[in-house]
C-alpha cells in the first residue's frame, strides 16, 4: 500500500507517461507504464543516495531503460520527483529505502541483467575501477575498505586475504551486498575472507584462485561445545542471508581450525559462493 501511494504521487507530480514504443516487451504483470518508470527511477535513486554521487546508477536501470524504451531524461525526472517526496516525508525514509531495494530486485527479474553499481566516467564511458585489497582482516578493516571504495570511486572489490575477524568480514560483506558491489578473488581467500566474497552482489574468481574454509575459533567466554554450535549457526545464517547454500558452513565445521578445506571451483559455483570463473579482472 505504501509503495503504491509513492508511485501514484510521483505520477501525479509529473503527469502520465506516453505508452511504450512499438516493439517493446510486455509490461511486467500488474504494472502500468508510470509504475514501471517509477520502479526504474527508484532503483537509480537508491544507488545515487548510497554513494552521494549523481554519476552512478545500477546496471539493471540501464538494461530496463533500453528494454522498455524510456529516455534517460524521463527516468531522471521521475527520480527527482521521488526525491522530493522523500524529502517531504522523513518519517517514512526507511519504507522508501526498502521500496527502492525491492525495485532493483524487480528490475533484475524483469530484464535478466545482473544488478550492480555502475559509474560513468567524464568521457561518457563506464568507469571500471576496482579496488584491490590484500592482507589480514583486522579490527577496523570494514570501515577502512569502505572508505577506500568511496574515496577511489571503485565499482568492485578484489580481495586476497588469509582471513581474520568474522565480525569485520560480515560487516563488510553486508555493506557490499547492500550497495551493489561485486567481489573478486584472484589469488587466495580463506577463512573470514570467504565471508567478504559471499557479500558481493556478483562473486568472481580467476582459474588459479584458491578458496579455503575451516572452523572458526571459539570465543573465550564460551565452552568448546557452545562455541562450536554458535559458529556453525551464525555462519549458516549469514550464508543463507547472502543467498548461498549453507552447506559451506557445515563443510567448514568439519575441519579443525589448524587445517583447511579447499573449495573446488565446481563446488563454489554449485553452492552459489561463486557466480563466475573469469580469466582476469
Amino acid at each position: 500500500m505504501f509503495a503504491a501511494s509513492i508511485l501514484i504521487l510521483a505520477s501525479a507530480l509529473l503527469g502520465a507517461c506516453a505508452g511504450l514504443p512499438p516493439g517493446s516487451p510486455p509490461l511486467p504483470e500488474g504494472l502500468d507504464v508510470d509504475e514501471l518508470l517509477s520502479e526504474i527511477a527508484a532503483c537509480h535513486l537508491l544507488r545515487v543516495v548510497q554513494n552521494g554521487d549523481r554519476t552512478v546508477t545500477d546496471a539493471v536501470v540501464i538494461a530496463a531503460l533500453d528494454q522498455y524504451g524510456f529516455a534517460v531524461e524521463q527516468m531522471i525526472e521521475r527520480a527527482n520527483a521521488l526525491a522530493r517526496i522523500a524529502a517531504s516525508r522523513p518519517a517514512q525514509h526507511e519504507q522508501m529505502y526498502e521500496m527502492a531495494r525491492s525495485a532493483c530486485e524487480h528490475l533484475t527479474a524483469w530484464t535478466g541483467a545482473t544488478s550492480g553499481l555502475v559509474r560513468f566516467a567524464e568521457d561518457g564511458g563506464v568507469d571500471k575501477t576496482w579496488l584491490v585489497v590484500d592482507g589480514e582482516i583486522n579490527p577496523g578493516f570494514a570501515d577502512k575498505v569502505i572508505a577506500r571504495l568511496r574515496g577511489e570511486k571503485a565499482v568492485g572489490l578484489v580481495i586476497n586475504s588469509p582471513g581474520g575477524s568474522l565480525y569485520e568480514a560480515r560487516r563488510l560483506g553486508r555493506w557490499l551486498r547492500e550497495n551493489g558491489l561485486p567481489v573478486g578473488v584472484n589469488e587466495l581467500c580463506t577463512s573470514a575472507c570467504v565471508d567478504v566474497l559471499a557479500g558481493g552482489i556478483e562473486r568472481y574468481v580467476t582459474a588459479n584462485a584458491r578458496l579455503g574454509i575451516h572452523q572458526s575459533r571459539v570465543p573465550a567466554h564460551l565452552s568448546s561445545h557452545e562455541g562450536g554450535q554458535f559458529s556453525v549457526v551464525s555462519a549458516a545464517l549469514y550464508l543463507r542471508e547472502m543467498g548461498i547454500d549453507s552447506s559451506i558452513a557445515l563443510a567448514a565445521a568439519a575441519v579443525p581450525n589448524n587445517a583447511m578445506y579447499w573449495i573446488s571451483h565446481g563446488e563454489a559455483l554449485e553452492t552459489g559462493l561463486v557466480t563466475k570463473v573469469v580469466s582476469r579482472f
